[in-house]
């Protein structure tokens, strides 16, 4: 009886699949990755054409001499690792460390892992694919040439451990413009009207917005305006003066991508992304579901495809026609524009059957299992449903030359709502239209409501915006923006507080030397085409040594002009008028984690360390004493007094000496600008008027 090898990347496959395949078939595990380029050196030079060096990863050997034992025995070998570049290089790299040339050996894939899917792999087995190989290997040595080459020059300008990163330079760029970009913002006010009317014969009011005065928009931006208006309002009568009513249609989703997931599970559920990927990877390579056994739950997780099989198409059609009628089917494929990036013929991530309720598993399901499932569940059978149509009515209300106006919605047909709602829709209220309303219908004040607003500035990135950002501009792949944001927050960049992504002072030092020595390293116009320089290897249009070569020359010139711009910084340790209480040094500033410390330069006798506050030279307005900078515990930057707690002074903008000369309060550096911290006060200034 012949034997069969089947190399797989994950030990958690393993047995699902052994399953699936019966006693003729090995299955065995090569746990990701088993050959890289060496860590102590670049491991490939122009001179030798850029060809790669690669060696055994450190701790792979047990597991190679077990799979070399297994091929001699095999007859035939089959490659199953994941189904995308990253795959196809481990596969290649199998057939090079287990010396397969003289074997019988073939390339399979699957998207999903089902009885149905692996049985139908091997029905159709390829070689491997060596422009998707290629295209992993140049972006592997791009990424090797980025991080080590200017990561030591980070190490000697700030602090060693640090390092600098084709994706992730980039990504901690965007997060530091959106940090000044909020920095600078400056609070405008304006104010908004809303009055309570109540129609004849009713019981409760309605709430009418003010829209316009004479047709025409205009803007309240002040109170002393705001009463003038209420001024021209008082006594007029409130009548209705036009009425529309309309339909609105609301589109059924698109099934999820890896970023669209990410987003989701991380506004619905709150899930870090590093927590998404690392449970959809568990619900693909296998649960144990009472009754059925290990099996994968849902596709392949790493794909920017909405396409979904002609099969998964029929049996979510059947499912929604059987569960909640005809009228709920789709009329058409949901369908996007296509986009030049989707990797290749993957599928959308969706339950691997549609008839697996995920009610029905969850006694199988961890906790956050269940809630990832359940939503990839619902988010595939909504997108297979047809739209939600709404009733739409605007009454528009005149009082003297202004206008107001009533806006509702109400769901006529439900559509694919009835088994989906994002989470951005839960939060809206609707305000519901009395029936009884017509022209003729008299309107009663009850009063009016002004408020006072005041702009945003722009927010916050979170993991979920920055993704969709990376996503946007087309920097990364499926595959890199968990790691990517996973690794700008481990190495304190960037700091997470409550969803929100904060630049760390560590992060923007970073961020300034790459900005003014490797700006094209960090430019996400250069680093999208990049990406699209390597999509083209992957489809065979472009030779991947070309990519390599062109990159590594500029990269090569940058870094050896910084190294000359770094001979004339004397990076040595600051010493400060501080004495150590210890041994009676004078101590100096160094670099941590966290940002600057003080630390005993008589280090390792004296170990004496504590924090370092930087003067900012400005007097408290509380109480008199010095403001210094600070660091929450997570490492974002504030401005508080330096006699905390008996002075609670704090202000995440920088304050200056001058006081608002209109109200007296303090003022802060807003970009370009100075601006009073109060923002009912409002008052700002061109830095440049503050006195030297």
């Amino acid at each position: 009886m012949a034997k069969y090898l089947v190399i797989v990347e994950s030990p958690a496959k393993v047995k699902t699949i052994k399953k699936f395949l019966g006693k003729n078939y090995e299955v065995m595990a090569s746990n990701g990755h088993v050959r890289d380029l060496p860590k102590s050196q670049l491991g490939f030079s122009p001179e030798n054409d850029f060809e790669p060096k690669y060696i055994t990863i450190r701790g792979k050997g047990e597991i190679l001499a077990k799979l070399r034992k297994e091929v001699k025995k095999a007859d035939k070998i089959y490659l199953a690792t994941d189904p995308d570049r990253e795959g196809e290089a481990i596969s290649w790299h199998l057939t090079k460390a287990l010396k397969l040339d003289d074997k019988d050996v073939s390339r399979i894939s699957f998207n999903e892992i089902t009885k149905t899917a692996v049985k139908a792999s091997l029905k159709t087995p390829r070689e491997i694919d060596m422009d998707l190989v290629d295209a992993q290997q140049a972006r592997r040595m791009l990424d090797r040439m980025v991080g080590y080459r200017i990561s030591p020059l980070l190490w000697a300008k700030v602090k060693r451990g640090l390092s600098a990163g084709r994706v992730q330079s980039v990504a901690l760029r965007i997060v530091c413009d959106r940090e000044e970009e909020i920095d600078a913002f400056i609070p405008e006010e304006y104010w908004s009207l809303e009055a309570s009317l109540l129609p004849e014969g009713e019981k409760k009011p309605i709430t009418a917005k003010l829209l316009d005065k004479g047709g025409e928009k205009f803007e309240i931006s002040s109170e002393e305006q705001m009463n003038q208006v209420l001024a021209e309002l008082k006594g007029k009568e409130f009548k209705v003066c036009d009425m529309k009513k309309g339909e609105r249609t609301k589109k059924a989703p698109l099934p999820f991508t890896t970023s669209t997931l990410q987003q989701e599970a991380s506004k619905a559920l709150n899930f870090p992304i590093s927590k998404t990927m690392r449970i959809a990877q568990q619900l693909y390579e296998g649960v144990d579901i009472k009754g059925q056994g290990t099996v994968g739950i849902i596709t392949y997780l790493r794909t920017d495809s909405v396409r979904i099989s002609e099969e998964a198409d029929e049996a979510a059609r059947a499912f929604i026609s059987e569960s909640y009628g005809e009228e709920y089917l789709s009329d058409g494929e949901g369908s996007k524009k296509s986009n030049a990036k989707i990797q290749d013929a993957h599928e959308a991530i969706r339950p691997t059957d549609i008839n697996r309720i995920p009610s029905e598993i969850k006694e199988s399901l961890s906790r956050d299992q269940f809630r990832l499932y359940q939503l990839i569940w619902k988010r595939f059978a909504a997108s297979r449903m047809a739209n939600a149509k709404y009733e739409t009515t605007t009454v528009n209300i005149a009082a003297g030359d202004y206008t107001f106006r009533v806006s509702t919605s109400k769901v006529a047909f439900d559509g694919f709502m009835l088994a989906y709602t994002e989470a951005d829709d839960e939060k809206q209220e609707k305000q519901v239209l009395l029936k009884s309303i017509d022209k003729d219908t008299k309107l009663k004040l009850e009063e009016f409501d002004p408020k006072q607003h005041f702009t945003q500035p722009p927010a916050h990135y979170t993991e979920a915006s920055l993704v969709k950002t990376l996503e946007e501009l087309g920097i990364g792949r499926p595959s890199t923006y968990s790691p990517t944001i996973t690794t700008i927050i481990a190495r304190r960049y960037i700091t997470k507080e409550n969803k929100n992504l904060y630049v760390t002072e560590i992060g923007s030092v970073v961020n300034s030397i790459m900005k003014e020595s490797f700006p094209t390293i960090v430019d996400e116009h250069f680093t999208a085409n990049m990406e699209s320089l390597l999509d083209s290897v992957a489809e065979g249009h472009l030779n991947w040594k070309t990519v390599v070569a062109n990159f590594y020359p500029d990269l090569e010139e940058a870094v050896q002009a910084a190294e000359k711009d770094l001979e004339k910084i004397t990076i040595e340790d600051e010493v400060t008028d501080e004495i150590c209480e210890v041994c009676g040094r004078n101590m100096v500033i160094k670099y941590g984690p966290h940002g600057k410390f003080l630390a005993c330069p008589g280090f390792p006798e004296c170990r004496n360390t504590k924090p370092y506050y930087e003067k900012i030279g400005v007097a408290c307005p509380k109480c008199g004493k010095d403001v210094v900078i600070k660091m929450t515990r997570k490492g974002r930057r504030y401005y508080g007094c330096i006699d905390y707690p008996e002075c609670d002074f704090m202000s995440w903008g920088r304050p200056v000496e001058k006081k608002c000369p209109r109200c007296g309060g303090y003022m802060v550096e807003k970009g370009n600008k100075l601006a009073c911290a109060d923002e009912h006060c409002g008052y700002t200034e061109a830095k440049e008027k503050e006195t030297e």
